[in-house]
């Protein structure tokens, strides 16, 4: 018995059964049922109850699909009818702007088409003087822009959160730091622009080992709101805050901020000398007059008072003439003061030195010192004041060493500077101090990664650009047509120097990354356009035909091309988000560099292409 479609689907409860035959079919069950053997029968008649429960399951499951089948056609043909409602709707109120857009392409495709054809005419027929205007404008990029442009490392990120570290004399406590700290509390407290502060007294930010540690350092924290021009509150409260630190006196703060892959300062002069009074005196001189440069601010020195100490000076002349060994008279004063261990005592589990040395008493002056018998066992007996002077100095605070060589570190920050720009007007300013022969200095910090991270990707860019000379030259099977193609690079070159200018944005890894990524985009036209340049050739028709045509025919797809890159690439030049700041110069390298190389391509390459390849 064969079914129809709508018999099949529809749910078995509701169809209808005519009663012939359905008690046709009772009655051959029955005459099949009394034809089985005894215990046939029984064993069906014990398993009854299974198949009618299989068979209402069975029934149930089949009507309840049957009914979700029809309810989701209704909702799907609901969908429809909703969505084609929405699209006539939309397509009824954009028609007009979307009719205008289209006109306004089309006049300005037609009108770009025009100028195209005309300078492409142009320049075949003036080609040197073409190739001439390229070369100097070239050359003005490279030799006079490009050096104006300034190097960095990475862009200064604002992330409504910033540093202000401050150190105070060495040996002041924490409770007293924290004490000193409430003030500055207080004051960043009554600044509406921020939305928190926390400090942490006694520690400061690990940074290569170079910064400064201790009970007398402290760290602030300050939080600002999310806010549509946080930039410009951010530099405003900083500047307040700079303003409002000059009249708190004993310490010395800079301000700091997050920074991506770098854990340095983005200034750190490094002052090498063996000797140490020598040392300080040049590291102050040099820390007042960097901080005199203008667009450097947090000058801070490494350089800090000492601790106070008694230093005992041996005259040895005199300790000769009383026949005494300075080695002998040095562990002499330095057992009678700190002491030496003479045995140790058991006490349970525990070994307790017993220390022998001068009572309180007698060693708390330094004239007590100087009565100090350094002769024992003499028959005259000698003080320590015949033989040495015994002064109170200031000791340095610590001696750090570089390389093997005692050093002093002063860091600053920058702003609105690039930090070539900076350290370059640092490079004079300590040039002009005219420093010992044994004293040298050296521009590490921010400036040493920079060197190296700019080299690094300057050598993956004339990497990026070998492979895809080879990568063309597999395909075109030549290896004079890529070389053509690649003239687009430095035409993309062009187009991102003169836009960095213009925009005041140094050069840095951003900035390289988007060359990267412009060196193998940037070629994509110049594939297009020489390919099929090829193609009409090989079909008969003559080069300088061939280029216009192809020109005419391939300038639709190359400017839907960059068209769609650079749209895509507009969210990032907006600048939405936190750390903007990185992907603004990588968006607008690779918009500006594309932007140029499409117009220029299509005027230049087809020239060159004429000069080189023969008819």
């Amino acid at each position: 018995m064969s079914f129809s479609f709508p018999e099949k689907i529809w749910p078995s409860f509701l169809s209808v059964v005519p009663v012939s035959l359905f008690l046709k079919g009772m009655i051959e069950a029955k005459q099949s049922f009394l034809k089985l053997s005894w215990s046939k029968r029984i064993f069906y008649i014990l398993l009854s109850p299974v198949f009618l429960i299989l068979s209402i399951v069975r029934a149930t499951l089949e009507s309840c699909f049957d009914l979700i089948f029809h309810v989701l056609h209704c909702v799907f043909i609901l969908l429809f009818l909703w969505c084609k409602g929405i699209f006539l709707i939309l397509k009824s109120i954009l028609a007009l702007p979307l009719a205008f857009v289209f006109y306004v392409f089309e006049i300005f495709y037609k009108t770009l088409d025009f100028i195209i054809y005309r300078l492409l005419l142009l320049s075949l027929s003036h080609w040197a003087l073409l190739l001439v205007g390229i070369a100097f404008l070239l050359g003005y990029c490279i030799l006079e822009v490009t050096p104006r442009l300034g190097k960095e490392l990475i862009p200064e990120i604002h992330q409504g959160e910033f540093h202000l570290e401050i150190t105070y004399p060495i040996g002041t406590t924490v409770e007293k730091s924290d004490q000193k700290l409430k003030k500055i509390e207080e004051f960043l407290l009554t600044q509406k622009k921020i939305a928190k502060i926390s400090t942490v007294v006694g520690s400061d930010k690990l940074s290569s080992n170079k910064e400064e540690q201790g009970e007398h350092t402290a760290r602030i924290t300050i939080t600002l709101p999310q806010e549509k021009n946080r930039i410009e509150e951010e530099e405003k409260l900083i500047h307040s805050i700079r303003q409002e630190l000059q009249g708190y006196p004993g310490m010395e703060w800079k301000v700091s901020r997050p920074v991506l892959f770098s854990f340095k300062t983005p200034i750190e002069v490094e002052i090498h000398g063996y000797n140490l009074q020598k040392l300080h005196e040049i590291a102050r001189k040099a820390q007042e007059k960097i901080a005199l440069i203008p667009g450097i601010y947090d000058v801070k020195s490494n350089i800090g008072r000492g601790n106070p100490e008694i230093q005992i000076i041996y005259n040895r002349s005199l300790m000769a003439h009383y026949k005494l060994n300075l080695m002998d008279v040095a562990n002499l004063v330095r057992s009678k003061v700190k002491g030496d261990v003479a045995t140790r005592f058991k006490e349970k589990d525990r070994r307790v030195d017993i220390l022998i040395r001068l009572t309180p008493e007698d060693r708390e002056s330094i004239q007590h010192l100087k009565r100090l018998v350094v002769n024992p066992g003499g028959s005259k007996p000698i003080s320590l004041s015949s033989v040495a002077d015994i002064v109170l100095n200031e000791g340095p605070s610590e001696i750090r060493r570089i390389n093997q060589h005692r050093t002093a570190i002063i860091t600053a920050n920058i702003s609105g500077k690039d930090l070539q720009s900076a350290n370059n007007d640092i490079y004079h300013t300590l040039e002009s101090m005219d420093m010992p022969q044994d004293f040298s200095f050296t521009l590490s910090g921010q400036n040493k990664e920079m060197q190296t991270s700019l080299s690094s990707l300057q050598l993956a860019l004339f990497l990026a650009m070998f492979l895809v000379y080879i990568v063309m030259a597999s395909q075109f099977e030549s290896l004079l047509q890529p070389m053509i193609i690649m003239f687009t690079v430095p035409l993309a070159f062009i187009g991102v120097v003169l836009t960095l200018d213009f925009f005041k944005i140094p050069l840095n890894i951003m900035v390289f990354l988007g060359m990267i990524v412009l060196a193998g985009i940037v070629v994509n036209n110049a594939i297009v356009l020489v390919d099929y340049i090829n193609q009409l050739r090989n079909r008969g028709i003559n080069k300088k035909e061939a280029i216009l045509k192809a020109s005419h025919a391939r300038l639709r797809p190359i400017l839907m091309t960059t068209a769609t890159t650079v749209l895509g690439l507009l969210p990032m030049v907006v600048g939405l988000g936190d750390a903007s700041e990185m992907r603004i110069p990588m968006a607008i390298t690779v918009i500006s560099g594309l932007s140029s190389s499409t117009i220029l391509t299509l005027v230049v390459i087809p020239t060159i292409y004429s000069l080189v390849q023969k008819d």
